[in-house]
């Protein structure tokens, strides 16, 4: 009988330490989660920035709202959404670009376009998706989620992801579908 109580207490002292040190722990969380990290963010309202090279203006950025957040890894947020027309070297609208929220990242040279995302081309295309990739170093436009790519002549074409060069003349879309208009010119 001595044994087991000895048992007992020997068993609720260490329960005892470890409650206190489990009680010490989540003390030292709590104090850590509470922490907030402070990164520096720029707001500007009403934002319209020219994109040129060597004086010859190429494109047009507009969006409400532009924050420059400056962490370790830089980069811009468009939370309101945007519009990116660009022009060709006559200064004619080629294509424009909108969609809900977007994000330009500096380190990366990726900017990624989410939510409702409607390209419209010079030729009339028209391309929709949740999301549009634009990578810098390889001057591609690409997409991982469904696409839609409607023509001037009534053709639709649906996919599961796209790519194509900056200029959108040679869209690639993968696993695609849709309806193409012939204008009534086929023959057996």
């Amino acid at each position: 009988m001595r044994s087991f109580k000895r048992y007992t207490a020997a068993l609720c002292l260490v329960g005892s330490a470890l409650i206190v040190s489990c009680e010490n722990d989540l003390k030292e969380i709590e104090k850590i989660s509470s922490r907030t990290l402070n990164i520096s963010v720029d707001t500007s309202k009403g934002v319209e920035i020219i994109i040129s090279d060597s004086a010859v203006v190429k494109g047009k950025l507009i969006t409400p709202v532009l924050l420059n957040h400056k962490a370790a890894n830089p980069y811009h947020e468009m939370p309101n959404g945007l519009t990116a027309i660009f022009y060709d070297e006559n200064q004619k609208e080629s294509s424009r670009i909108t969609a809900d929220h977007g994000y330009s990242r500096e380190n990366g040279k990726l900017i990624e376009l989410r939510k409702n995302v409607v390209v419209t081309t010079q030729k009339g295309d028209v391309l929709k998706s949740e999301e549009l990739f634009y990578d810098e170093k390889r001057k591609v436009f690409y997409s991982n989620q469904l696409v839609n790519i409607t023509k001037p002549d009534g053709t639709s074409i649906n996919g599961t992801s796209f790519e194509s060069d900056q200029n959108f003349d040679n869209p690639i879309v993968q696993n695609a579908t849709g309806t193409l208009a012939t204008g009534n010119k086929l023959t057996h």
